[in-house]
């Protein structure tokens, strides 16, 4: 739990399944929106996409869930909202929380 002195963060997962076809609308969407992030604090943390196109993951960080929502209601996104919708990709995203300190990388 951070100390009263700590920011809060909040951390998502998102994964994006793309139809056949749907990558290129996708990455249209997301060099569009992307640089919003850092507007609001936000961190992408890691974006990683299948060989097939298939699947996008994305790890991104806020400092809190004012500045989340703020990026996301954020009108330059809804104004490339079609881009998202031509990609056909469906969307879920996750809060999550990190891991790592429990069980640290073993160096493979």
């Amino acid at each position: 739990m951070a100390g009263l002195d700590e920011p809060m963060t909040i951390t998502f997962l998102l994964i994006a399944r793309l139809p056949g076809g749907g990558a290129e609308a996708f990455d249209a969407y997301e060099d569009a929106v992307l640089p919003l992030l850092a507007e609001y604090g936000g961190r992408l943390e890691r974006r990683v996409r299948s060989l097939d196109d298939g699947t996008e993951v994305h790890l991104v960080g806020f400092p809190g869930e004012q500045e989340f929502e703020a990026y996301r209601a954020d009108p330059r996104r809804a104004e490339h909202a079609h881009l998202l919708e031509r990609s056909g990709a469906a969307i879920e995203l996750l809060p999550v929380r990190d891991l790592t300190s429990r069980n640290p990388p073993s160096g493979r």
